[in-house]
């Protein structure tokens, strides 16, 4: 990004004042800004053109306000009547500029996971830059196009959601070559009532794909394999043979080529393959994309594999969870090679009135994935899940934590198992169990 205060207000057929300055990034964060910085004074909790003189401070270039605050003349500045719809035009204005292959991903599950080995696999022949960590909302996503660099070819983009309506305007934003929707879940439920509407919702991602691009869904998903879009639909993760997993892979035959995975579970196979057949419409070859999954890069606390200081494997998926994914990373802890396994479950969050039973339901996959141990944080799992877990499960086995216990629980698991044991840590992210992963690894 290299423009000048005086293009970036012709683009937005904005006012500016001092317009010879050049912007050569952009941040919404005025502690983050970097010198040359375009400084976007967002208006949310905080109202960001409290903060434009900080950011002056700290190196930026220039400001983007709305009309509706008083800014000195003698800084340099875009004024615009909405700073957030502003940035989504400058974001929309750059992705036509340098117009790459676009991959968008969005799903209740595995979205991250599926856009990093993705990117992964692209970067195998073209030039690729994704979405960092999970900036997949409506700043987040300009933002990413804002930052990928001049020469990208293909861009691999993340879509997050949690209110209709939300998806339309970021695949709109982003007009995807190719959209993926990972799978359905119960993610946000307490706002959708219902999986139907959650994938009607995801099936907004359409709502830019190009006419002749490509919507990729799970061949297992009805609420998604029968539905009516404009564009080509087609299926992924079936014809997988010859799976076999270990302690820190998954290994699989797909298309005559055998895939080595450095994650765990059939759910990772699925995000792998979404990845897969995203990579063939853009004529990736098999064996570039079987390599470049090898060793792929992957965003923190996404089922991460992680070893504690006496030996413990840890499995940590903390960044969100829901019925369906909790009861995938259970069936995986049970055909993994350990001699004692553990598991630690954290409330389940936005799932409305529903909750209750959703918590219950987990029971029975608790109870068939053969663990030595469950360690239960947060209200919800306490009120729902334990009572149930209390008939199969004695008290030194099944153990129950309030949020404002994790050091107590970071104490017990400290001393909990030994070299080569497992221990499975899944909950919602407001829950926090990442703390606990980094206490347990340090």
């Amino acid at each position: 990004m290299n423009y000048s205060v005086k293009k970036i207000g012709q683009i937005l057929n904005a006012t500016t004042q001092i317009d010879s300055k050049i912007v050569t990034g952009v941040s919404f964060d005025s502690r983050k800004v970097k010198s040359g910085d375009l400084f976007v004074a967002l208006v949310a909790e905080n109202d960001g053109h409290d903060y434009v003189q900080q950011a002056l401070t700290k190196g930026a270039t220039a400001v983007l306000v709305d009309d509706r605050h008083q800014i000195d003349s003698k800084i340099p500045a875009i004024i615009v009547s909405d700073t957030l719809l502003a940035l989504q035009q400058l974001g929309e204005y750059r992705r036509h500029q340098i117009n790459p292959k676009v991959v968008a991903i969005t799903g209740s599950n595995g979205k991250t996971t599926t856009k990093d080995m993705a990117s992964a696999i692209m970067g195998s022949q073209y030039k690729t830059f994704k979405t960092p960590e999970n900036f997949n909302n409506e700043i987040g996503v300009p933002l990413t196009l804002l930052t990928m660099p001049d020469d990208t070819e293909v861009l691999v983009v993340e879509l997050g959601m949690d209110r209709p309506g939300q998806l339309t305007t970021l695949s709109e934003l982003v007009s995807p070559d190719i959209a993926i929707i990972t799978m359905i879940g119960e993610a946000h439920i307490e706002f959708f009532k219902t999986r139907e509407n959650i994938a009607k919702a995801k099936l907004e991602i359409t709502k830019g794909l190009k006419s002749q691009g490509t919507l990729l869904v799970p061949y297992d998903e009805p609420l998604l394999t029968n539905a009516q879009v404009k564009q080509n639909v087609q299926t992924f993760g079936q014809d997988i043979k010859d799976i076999n997993s270990s302690s820190s892979k998954t290994i699989f035959t797909y298309q005559n080529t055998r895939f080595a995975i450095p994650l765990l579970g059939r759910y990772n196979i699925m995000n792998a393959l979404a990845a897969i057949s995203a990579g063939i419409l853009l004529h990736i070859e098999l064996k570039n994309a079987a390599e470049a999954l090898q060793h792929f890069d992957l965003t923190k606390n996404r089922t991460e594999q992680l070893t504690t200081s006496h030996g413990v494997n840890l499995i940590s998926d903390v960044y969100n969870s829901n019925p369906t994914a909790v009861a995938a990373v259970l069936v995986t802890l049970k055909i993994i090679p350990a001699t004692h396994k553990y598991v630690v479950l954290g409330d389940m969050l936005e799932l409305g009135e529903q909750a209750a039973s959703l918590h219950a339901c987990l029971a029975e996959t608790v109870i068939n994935a053969n663990v030595d141990g469950v360690y239960l944080v947060g209200p919800l799992m306490n009120k729902y899940l334990y009572p149930i877990l209390q008939r199969r499960f004695d008290s030194a086995h099944l153990h129950q934590y309030e949020t404002d216990q994790l050091a107590e629980l970071i104490k017990d698991l400290q001393t909990l198992g030994e070299n080569g044991d497992v221990i499975l840590l899944k909950a919602s992210h407001g829950i926090h169990l990442e703390n606990v992963v980094n206490a347990l690894v340090k």
